[in-house]
């Protein structure tokens, strides 16, 4: 699935530091077979080029790996604790789901 913007009428649609979020952004922490788990923040609407600026901002951030998949970011390890705190500083609406 693509997230390739063909046209918007929005002229700051995409622009750093304005916030588009209509509902909360969703922290999940899920435990897999093995290993520490993942951290997974979903429902964050931006363009996919910030996105990528933000996953590379957080992952330095937080000191650990991380990916795309699927819209969705994927940190290693738990940290719902500092990604609150961050994205909350960033002007997002964040939303724990989960334990």
């Amino acid at each position: 699935m693509s997230e390739r913007v063909v046209y918007s009428t929005d002229p700051d649609w995409g622009a750093p530091g304005t916030p588009r979020q209509s509902e909360p952004i969703l922290l999940r922490f899920q435990r897999g077979a093995k290993g520490s788990g993942v951290t997974r923040v979903e429902r964050v609407v931006m363009h996919p080029t910030l996105k990528e600026k933000l996953l590379a901002k957080l992952k330095k951030q937080l000191g650990c790996g991380g990916t795309l998949k699927d819209g969705a970011f994927e940190f290693q390890g738990d940290h719902r604790d500092k990604l609150e705190r961050l994205l909350t500083a960033e002007g997002c609406r964040v939303k724990r789901a989960g334990g």
